[in-house]
């Protein structure tokens, strides 16, 4: 077999395999603003209903604010002094990195009490799977299809000088 229908033949089976994260767009159509006076839990009860998993992504569209994600004790405080991430981009792309709990306020002034602020779970893998999946696939799949690839590509260039 010569090198170049290695090659396709790589990129063939490469291309058959589809693992991909999944990135959110937090609030969905309006984003990242404050709720209506009557709809404080609007955030949390949009992440309650979603799956997240290691590798996802959740995007925060905003205007003249900003989003932060803190600790458990400063998101019941809606304290914004000492925040693990800060953006005020107006399009804040967040990856989660890592099980477990984010909490997210927002950074201005008064927004977080009147409800702009947000937990996501984050599953483990065995979560996911054994809740029957969710809206994307397993962690290891999102970070280590691109390793793979790289080293059974290494692989066939080996081959091909060795041969």
């Amino acid at each position: 077999m010569n090198f170049t229908t290695q090659i396709l033949l790589l990129m063939a089976i490469l291309s058959s395999l589809h693992v991909s994260c999944f990135e959110f767009q937090v609030g969905e159509r309006p984003g990242w603003v404050v709720p209506p006076a009557n709809d404080t839990k609007l955030y949390n009860d949009w992440a309650s209903k979603e799956r997240f998993i290691v590798g996802d992504t959740i995007r925060f569209k905003y205007r003249k604010d900003s989003v932060m994600e803190v600790t458990k004790s400063d998101y019941k405080n809606c304290n914004s002094t000492r925040p693990n991430f800060f953006s005020n981009t107006g399009n804040t792309i967040f990856t989660l990195d890592r099980s477990g709990f984010f909490y997210f306020i927002s950074g201005a002034t008064g927004h977080c009490r009147k409800g702009q602020q947000m937990i996501i779970r984050v599953m483990t893998q065995d979560q996911d799977s054994s809740a029957g999946g969710g809206s994307s696939s397993s962690s290891a799949g999102c970070r280590n299809i691109a390793v793979i690839s790289y080293g059974v590509l290494f692989l066939i260039i080996s081959f091909q000088f060795v041969a």
